[in-house]
This record gives C-alpha cells, sequence and structure tokens, in this order.
C-alpha cells in the first residue's frame, strides 16, 4: 500500500513538473511561431510528421472541451518506481510530440484542463497491444515507449503507453 501511495505521488510531482514544463514549452512555441524563426524550425522537422494526416481526435476537440491523458504501465516488467516515473514521462512526451503536429487543437484543449492524467497498470506485452488496438478503433491517439534496455529491464521493452482521449469517453 505504501508502494502504491510513493508511486502515485511520484506520478504526480512528475505530472506536474511536465505540466509545468510544458506550458512553459507551449509559451515559447507561440513566440516561435509569430517570428521569422519559426520557418527554420518548422523546416527542420522530418518530412514523416509533416505528410501524416490530422488525428481523428482534432475533430474531437471541437466538441468535447476535457480531456485527459492514460497511461498505461506493464507491470509484469517489476520496474523500479523511479523507472516507471521515467518511462511514463517519456510516453507522456512521446504522445505531446504527436499531438503537437497532429492535433494541435486537442493538445490545446488537454493543456488548458491542467493536463490531467491517471496512471493504471496492465499485466503484459499482448495486453498492452490488444489496449493499443482498441483505443486506435476509437480513433484515439497512443504512444508506447520502447526502452533502451540501459538498466532495469531487457532492450526493446514496451513499457508504458499513452492514449489521449475526451474526459467522459475514458
Amino acid at each position: 500500500m505504501v508502494d502504491l501511495m510513493w508511486l502515485i505521488i511520484s506520478g504526480l510531482l512528475v505530472g506536474a513538473a511536465l505540466g509545468y514544463f510544458i506550458s512553459t514549452l507551449q509559451l515559447t512555441r507561440r513566440i516561435f511561431v509569430s517570428s521569422s524563426k519559426s520557418v527554420a524550425i518548422n523546416a527542420g522537422l522530418k518530412k514523416k510528421t509533416q505528410s501524416k494526416e490530422p488525428l481523428q481526435i482534432e475533430k474531437l476537440a471541437d466538441i468535447r472541451k476535457k480531456f485527459k491523458m492514460v497511461l498505461v504501465v506493464r507491470n509484469d516488467l517489476k520496474m523500479g518506481k523511479g523507472k516507471i516515473a521515467a518511462q511514463c514521462s517519456h510516453a507522456t512526451l512521446g504522445l505531446y510530440k504527436k499531438l503537437l503536429q497532429r492535433a494541435p487543437r486537442a493538445l490545446n484543449r488537454w493543456e488548458y484542463c491542467a493536463q490531467p492524467k491517471v496512471v493504471v497498470k496492465i499485466e503484459s506485452e499482448e495486453q498492452m497491444l490488444v489496449l493499443q488496438e482498441r483505443a486506435k478503433s476509437l480513433q484515439l491517439p497512443t504512444h508506447i515507449t520502447i526502452d533502451a534496455g540501459k538498466t532495469q529491464i531487457a532492450p526493446n521493452s514496451r513499457t508504458v503507453m499513452a492514449i489521449l482521449g475526451g474526459l467522459k469517453l475514458m
């Protein structure tokens, strides 16, 4: 019980720090967009992300005002608390980058409702992949973090999946 409480508190602290960082990044992004430097910054982006269609959640931003992010952590990997916090941060940032390019209105909605995040666990990689397919069938954006394997777990392990959706959908 104490471990679970510590995990929740750690996740909240990481989320708060990440939220602060993202909000300052949002301000910086607005400054760059209005300056001539934005052309140089945008030109450096991968063409892969520029050529993709907007995500369906962008349409949801027109009718939903509240969004939340769900972070799904694999329990079978037996990661330590710090490792889980780091992997949740990677997943959050990975989904943020995807949304920045392909669903900016949905991203702004999420930011303006205080970037709510919920952390849940799942028992296996197979269950995570099934959940990802379910999220995709609902046209919700996802990002799965794959670990490099330098510390606690095997290389190329899928550790955490981030999903963004409307508050009433999830």
